[in-house]
């Protein structure tokens, strides 16, 4: 055979690899194909591709690895039985940066699916290997190395440990002060990843400086980069007031406020999020939202939004409102119980009704004057449906009667109660009629009217165990009206007085 064949031999060899790699590449782009290529056994195919002479056969191969872990976990767990982790790693030092990008995405693949396979990606050394792909000088090897870190490190606080035992905290600190937009939201998101799990894992984030860089680019321009600026600040907030206080320090208030109105739904999401994450520690960071204009933007947020993007503002309202009398009084007066009312109203997701009848209960049980601006948003007889309905789930029937207790043990606004004493149980009934007798001894207007009104002719229709409460409260709502009243509205008196007209005989 002559030196040509020869050359024609290897040539052809070349070109059939070539096409072998860049089909099953093309090939992986589509769901219904992963199956076949799986039973093909394409991996095993693909390994030793992984070490080919010729760069791009290197790089397509890694790439269609990648895209078949990337769809399920039952693929990503044949890329690590296949023994295909140690030799991308391998490669991640030696190879060029198109390579690079190549392996940590396969990494990031296998990764991503569930902690077992991240802890798979950490066993095999990966770590060191991304650590040296974020000191790389191309942007698109940083890029692709923070992705992946940023997929290990979501999964729980021991891999995430692991991650910033390597060292790349402060790496990705520096990813965010690079120029390429890209590149910043990666590693802001890696943050977010790595801060989210514990106070110690978000101590080591701020300990590098990471939010004073975060709060620079709350402003800026492209939306998804300000989602994972929002939310690596929010995980940053979540776990202790000193924290928060530091991300509050950074003067991202009230700058952050106008982002409420950003036309990006998750933007104003995490906007929401951050917040309410800073106002649930103590009333002194409420008290700064609160003096900053918070609590009016996030209850325009709420009118302006729908569904779970609504719920971080929710929940916000009511952290605020936890915190004091004041604080309460700052949501009521910013209108924040009618657009709570319209969320429960509008709402079908029993969490978010449940958030909101939370935070009814936040405003509501401080005083007669909190509980009233809940009773006069007409929100009693929606919480009694709450709780009574046997479709809502566990957690609402809990909040809906834990937020009617403790709202109505300070409610003296008769004419909300009223229609209690029609529908509510007597756990609920006995709250109700204990507030009728603190309130009606002293105001003779409201006893009038509650006899008007027929409350009196059904207090007394109210069958009661001798000795309880509720007859203890019904005894007491009776001694505020004479005697003859009492009978007058008392069951069956109507036939006593028929039987006195049968039995009279007229003189």
């Amino acid at each position: 055979m002559s030196q040509r064949q020869v050359l024609q031999v290897f040539e052809q060899y070349q070109k059939a690899r070539t096409q072998f790699v860049q089909t099953v590449a093309d090939l992986a782009t589509r769901p219904q194909n992963t199956e076949t290529l799986q039973n093909a056994g394409v991996m095993s195919l693909l390994r030793p591709l992984l070490l080919d002479a010729v760069p791009t056969i290197q790089q397509t191969a890694a790439l269609a690895l990648g895209r078949l872990a990337n769809y399920n976990d039952d693929l990503a767990e044949a890329v690590v039985k296949g023994d295909i982790l140690p030799q991308l790693v391998y490669s991640l030092a030696e190879q060029n940066r198109f390579y690079k990008k190549a392996a940590a995405f396969v990494l990031r693949a296998v990764a991503k699916h569930s902690p077992e396979l991240a802890q798979a990606v950490v066993d095999c050394g990966a770590l060191d290997a991304l650590v040296v792909s974020l000191e790389e000088f191309d942007p698109g090897v940083k890029e692709a190395a923070a992705w992946a870190i940023s997929y290990i490190a979501k999964h729980n606080a021991q891999l995430s440990q692991a991650v910033v035992d390597a060292g790349v905290v402060p790496l990705l600190v520096l990813c965010i002060q690079e120029p390429e937009i890209a590149l910043k939201r990666v590693a802001a998101s890696a943050l977010s990843d790595i801060a989210k799990h514990s106070p110690e894992l978000a101590q080591t984030v701020v300990d590098t400086g990471a939010i004073a860089h975060l709060a620079q680019m709350i402003l800026n321009p492209d939306a998804k980069l300000k989602r994972q600026v929002f939310s690596a600040l929010s995980q940053i907030s979540k776990h202790s007031a000193d924290v928060a206080e530091m991300v509050v320090e950074a003067e991202i208030f009230p700058a952050a406020l106008v982002c409420l109105k950003d036309p990006d739904e998750y933007v104003r999401k995490n906007v929401a999020t951050l917040i309410r994450e800073i106002t649930k520690h103590t009333p002194e960071l409420s008290q700064i939202i609160v003096t900053m204009g918070g609590v009016a933007a996030v209850i325009d947020y709420l009118g302006d939004s729908k569904g779970n993007v609504r719920l971080p503002g929710i929940m916000m309202l009511g952290y605020v409102a936890a915190h004091s009398e004041n604080l309460a009084m700052a949501v009521i007066v910013s209108k924040g119980v009618p657009q709570l009312a319209i969320c429960l109203e509008e709402e079908q997701e029993d969490h978010l009704k449940a958030a909101t009848t939370w935070a009814f209960g936040q405003i509501g049980r401080h005083t007669p004057e909190h509980a009233r601006a809940v009773a006069v948003a007409n929100v009693f007889p929606k919480l009694l449906n709450l709780y009574l309905d046997t479709e809502s789930s566990e957690d609402l029937q809990v909040k809906a009667k834990k937020a009617l207790k403790s709202v109505l043990q300070k409610c003296t606004y008769l004419p909300a109660l009223e229609p209690l004493l029609y529908d509510a149980p007597s756990n609920i009934l006995k709250h109700v009629l204990c507030q009728f007798s603190k309130v009606l001894p002293h105001d003779s207007k409201a006893r009038r009217l509650f006899v008007t009104s027929g409350g009196l002719k059904k207090v007394q229709e109210i069958k009661a165990e001798p000795g309880s409460a509720i007859q203890e409260y019904i005894n007491a709502v009776n001694s505020c009206y004479p005697e003859e009243i009492v009978r007058y509205y008392s069951p069956g008196y109507s036939e006593t007085l028929l039987e006195r007209i049968e039995n009279y005989q007229p003189v």
